[in-house]
């Protein structure tokens, strides 16, 4: 129940791990790009391959399925072969209609059988399409959560949600109906092959030279296809990020008259994603018409040599007749094949980028279990930084800082903006760890803590807090989901919220909006303060954490802090004098270097950086 907002932030302008890689194949040689290009689509097999395998048993039983109903569709030209040869014969002859009903019915049955079998197929497969699309949802969820605060500062939240929804939505369209393509192509073409070589070898010839020209066409389509698709998913990407961006910050967006700018920024990136359209579209039309022209002058050429065949009796007319019909129906799940060449280029753009981000590793790592250390309970919270250096991009903040906080004692950092205060905060809290040095708690290092206890003992509320979807008391329970209605009262009663939340139309059921909005910045400061009591952590940082409120709530907050800090270790960053005054020690740090420290009363007296920074403030306020 941490939040981030401060004035040091790593390098904003480092580029995703897919960014590095599209960088590669932007600069790189034709050999690099293949090789990039190669790296790529194995991770991505291998991500579809941990998908799919725990459904091996429905995906096997779903491929009889459809084999049987490929198996069914096949008999039917053949069956119009025996009518022709062997049931028109008798009825034009003695009028006997006997074998020809008998193949009519026995069509018929193929043909329910291939329907009830194919359904069948499409409802197993679609169950464990769902199923797989569920786990990476799932796992893609779990992965952004334990990601790092870093790598939530370098990946924006509109990438991320492109992942979420475009991408997993490519993959949604391969499972739902380009393998259902696939397999049924795959095997009609294996199939009529086996078929139009056992019914007339000379007539398979001709038809099978054709083969090759296909082959040759889809090789040139794959090709290519390949690119336009990566360029479409990463074009798509770009649309979403703008867009999520744009409305997400609305108010800057309107407030400072951006609306033109953005326009012209979202109308390049939109048709930059019509380009890449237009360039798949444009080979998906020069793919399947082709294939089609080949289909079409082969099946012209068989039935002009077989007709001459037919004329000198080497061949009935039933035969040609089914060897027709079969062809037509080999080129067919040709057709389905280049729909299904598509889905799969758009598809392994997507998976691409979803196996990277899967890749991610948090640059703060929980240790193994074996090796994770426990707090003692209750936790007395010390805090002890050793020769603390840390930098963001090769740029040092914290130059050997050494510092010791008592258990319970309040402190205060000052400074200058960017003089490393937030840096020392969010390295208490580990969302990054020292370059070099050690943070510990309680004596432990907090790398050897695992990530949940070390949330329990240590908790922060910035100056932008977020409220999620629900009721005020809900967000008041969001670090402690166990905490009674009493205890969520309790707590707002000491924080002095629970006034202005009995006031609210619901009471604590009362629904917070989007962010928070039906409160005022003042509001959702103190329901983020009575959210961060109740969750009792050891150490308690407050970054800036009052500057939104007004003078009558920060004077009833004041009072708060100063019973519900007396007892727990606590870090203060602020800039209001009001805020400092209540810290039972100072330290004032300036350029990554604590330069003084000491209670604010001596500090005043010793006329140093802070009683300058004092004076500087009270000027402020004249």
């Amino acid at each position: 129940m941490t939040a981030v907002v401060g004035d040091e932030h790593p390098d904003d302008g480092a580029d995703e791990r897919e960014d590095d890689w599209r960088g590669r194949l932007d600069h790189a040689d034709v050999e690099v790009e293949a090789e990039v290009g190669a790296i790529l689509r194995g991770r991505s097999r291998e991500l579809l391959g941990e998908l799919v395998r725990p459904h091996r048993r429905p995906l096997a039983f779903s491929a009889l399925l459809i084999g049987l109903s490929v198996l069914a569709e096949l008999a039917g030209p053949w069956l119009v072969q025996q009518a022709i040869d062997r049931g028109v014969p008798p009825l034009i002859e003695d009028g006997d209609a006997g074998t020809l009903i008998g193949i009519v019915v026995a069509y018929l049955l193929a043909a329910a059988l291939s329907s009830a079998t194919y359904n069948w197929f499409l409802t197993v497969s679609g169950r464990v399409g769902e199923e797989v699309l569920l786990e990476l949802r799932m796992r893609l969820f779990d992965q952004v959560q334990r990601l790092s605060i870093s790598f939530h500062q370098r990946f924006t939240s509109g990438r991320v949600i492109s992942r979420l929804t475009s991408d997993v939505e490519a993959l949604s369209e391969l499972l739902g109906q380009g393998l259902t393509s696939l397999l049924t192509a795959g095997l009609l073409i294996l199939g009529i092959g086996v078929v139009l070589l056992v019914q007339d070898v000379k007539l398979a010839l001709v038809a099978l030279v054709a083969f090759p020209i296909v082959v040759a066409i889809t090789a040139w389509f794959r090709r290519h296809s390949e690119r336009a698709y990566r360029e479409t998913r990463e074009a798509v990407a770009g649309v979403i990020v703008h867009f999520t961006e744009s409305l997400g910050g609305i108010r800057a967006v309107q407030a400072f008259r951006r609306e033109a700018r953005n326009q012209e920024l979202f109308d390049a990136l939109d048709e930059r994603y019509r380009d890449a359209n237009r360039w798949s579209s444009g080979l998906a039309a020069v793919f399947g018409p082709s294939v089609q022209a080949v289909g079409r002058v082969t099946t012209m050429v068989v039935l002009a040599v077989g007709g001459w065949q037919v004329t000198q009796g080497n061949v009935t007319v039933g035969t040609l007749a089914a060897f027709l019909l079969y062809l037509r129906r080999f080129f067919e799940p040709l057709q389905d094949l280049s729909q299904f060449t598509n889905l799969f280029q758009a598809a392994s753009a997507a998976l691409e980028k979803l196996a990277l981000l899967l890749d991610e590793r948090p640059s703060v790592a929980e240790p193994a279990i074996i090796d994770a250390v426990e707090l003692a309970e209750p936790t007395p919270g010390e805090l002890r930084l050793e020769n603390v250096t840390f930098g963001y991009a090769g740029e040092p903040v914290l130059r050997d800082l050494n510092l010791v906080i008592p258990p319970g004692q309040t402190v205060a950092l000052v400074g200058e903006t960017g003089a490393g205060k937030t840096t020392v905060a969010r390295l208490v809290a580990r969302f990054w760890d020292p370059t070099a040095g050690r943070v510990l708690l309680d004596g432990v290092d907090l790398h050897l803590l695992a990530d949940d206890r070390l949330r329990r003992a240590v908790a922060m509320v910035t100056q932008e807090n977020v409220l999620f979807r629900g009721t005020v008391a809900e967000n008041i329970a969001f670090g402690r989901p166990s905490a009674t209605r009493a205890e969520i009262e309790d707590a707002a009663r000491v924080i002095g919220a629970d006034a202005f939340i009995r006031a609210l139309p619901k009471g604590y059921d009362t629904p917070v909006q989007r962010r928070g909005g039906r409160l005022s910045a003042g509001q959702r400061q103190l329901v983020a303060f009575a959210r961060a009591f109740l969750a009792d952590p050891a150490v308690l940082i407050l970054d800036e954490a009052t500057s939104s409120l007004d003078i009558p709530s920060e004077r009833a907050v004041q009072r708060a802090l100063r019973t519900l800090l007396a007892e727990r270790t606590a870090i203060i960053i602020a800039h209001r004098l009001t805020t400092v005054e209540i810290a039972d020690r100072v330290l004032v740090i300036d350029d990554g270097r604590l330069v003084e420290d000491g209670s604010p009363a001596e500090l005043i007296e010793s006329g140093g950086a802070y009683a300058d920074l004092r004076h500087a403030w009270a000027d402020s306020l004249a």
